[in-house]
Formats: structure tokens, C-alpha cells, sequence
């Protein structure tokens, strides 16, 4: 699945950073700040859109 994220270090910015997620690693179905997942290049951050094609 593609995303974008926007990881600790861009918080403040708000930056997004778009990528296919390779792993799931907050433990609820739900969290109040996003999802965090670790995508394909290694980039770990929270989920704030999902990309559809």
C-alpha cells in the first residue's frame, strides 16, 4: 500500500514522505496521531493520507 507519512523530524513542517509500506509497527487498529509504519527505504513515520491510484 502506498502512503505518506510525516516523520519525527518533520513534524513541526508538516512535510510529507510518500512510500510503500513494508511494516506495521503501532500494535492498535487505531492511534490518535496516525498510524506508524516503517516504509520500503527504511523511513518510519506516522500515516496522514493514503495514496489511491
Amino acid at each position: 500500500m502506498t502512503v505518506r507519512v510525516v516523520e519525527k523530524r518533520n513534524q513541526r513542517s508538516g512535510e510529507l514522505t510518500e512510500g510503500i509500506v513494508r511494516r506495521i509497527l503501532t500494535r492498535s487498529p487505531t492511534h490518535p496521531h496516525g498510524i506508524k509504519v516503517m516504509l520500503d527505504g527504511g523511513v518510519v513515520g506516522r500515516v496522514k493520507e493514503i495514496v489511491r491510484f
